[in-house]
């Protein structure tokens, strides 16, 4: 029976489990949208919920909590700075996970756990991407008609 056993315990030790979910969770404060598999991500949600509220706590006793758990001082930063002031007003409910397909290897059901209100952001490293992917297609189509009259000189 598994009565007063709460929580996921992802196929790893104590010690594994806690380092992979602190990993997550710094990289979702990171970087706003990350894949992961469905266990991991509900069972980072928690955590990266908890660690909001500190950061709409916004004292430096809350600081050096976020600090405990987080892994790099640019995520408590930001954590402070830009993504607890999101949600003002808002009483929970930051996150959202989207089920996105299976895993190629073993099968296991992948998912987008992503920051709500992140979405203006997320486009526009979208579209800055696609202009980088275009500017270096450009780049690469004109070595190649460079590099093609060469050739058909030669012939």
């Amino acid at each position: 029976m598994r009565h007063r056993n709460a929580g996921y315990k992802l196929g790893r030790n104590t010690s594994h489990r806690r380092a992979m979910l602190r990993n997550l969770v710094t990289s979702i404060v990171l970087e706003d949208r990350v894949e992961t598999t469905i266990a991991k991500a509900k069972a980072a949600r928690p955590h990266v919920e908890k660690l909001i509220t500190l950061g709409k706590r916004g004292d430096l006793h809350a600081r050096r909590q976020a600090l405990a758990y987080l892994q790099t001082r640019e995520a408590v930063t930001r954590l402070f700075d830009t993504v607890a002031p999101r949600y003002g007003d808002r009483q929970g409910g930051y996150l959202r996970i989207i089920r996105s397909g299976f895993q190629r290897g073993d099968g296991a059901e992948k998912a987008f756990i992503e920051l709500l209100g992140a979405e203006q952001l997320l486009d526009e490293k979208r579209e800055k991407r696609a202009e980088a992917r275009a500017k270096r297609r450009e780049e690469m189509q004109k070595q190649l008609e460079e590099q093609q009259p060469e050739g058909g000189e030669q012939a």
